[in-house]
């Protein structure tokens, strides 16, 4: 069984300020009462590259206490955007090939997916829009 690892809104945020991004966090439903009730906590992010991800996490998932304590968020969907557009990824990325959105990640998926938005050369877009590629 691999080691489960709960995700807050305060632990997605630290993961994209250690990737150099500017971050805002929201919580949901457990903190405020008027909050939307869809989700349990949102990041949005945007890095130097112009690039931003919009993280949430739509609801809590309940664990045994041998595995965690009460409701928890073990995976998020993460949106991408471009000039607070979104987007998908340039082709030849393993993450966002024709879509927006990555639904269901884990922390280590995560993880891989900030890596891969802060190192984009937004370059890319340009040079396969004129190619025909995007």
């Amino acid at each position: 069984m691999s080691e489960f690892k709960a995700m807050t809104g305060e632990s997605v945020g630290d993961i994209l300020r250690e990737a150099g991004a500017e971050v805002m966090v929201r919580s949901g439903r457990t903190e405020n009462y008027s909050a939307p009730r869809e989700f349990s906590f949102e990041v949005k992010a945007i890095f130097d590259n112009g690039m931003g991800l919009h993280v949430v996490a739509r609801q809590f998932n309940y664990r045994d206490p041998w595995e965690a304590q009460g409701r928890v968020n073990d995976l998020v969907d993460a949106m991408l955007t471009r000039n607070g557009t979104l987007t998908p990824l340039p082709k030849g990325f393993p993450w966002f090939q024709g879509i927006e959105e990555e639904c269901n990640l884990d922390e280590a998926h995560f993880r891989e997916i900030v890596d891969c938005v802060k190192n984009i050369n937004t370059k890319l877009y340009l040079l396969q829009e004129m190619t025909g590629d995007l």
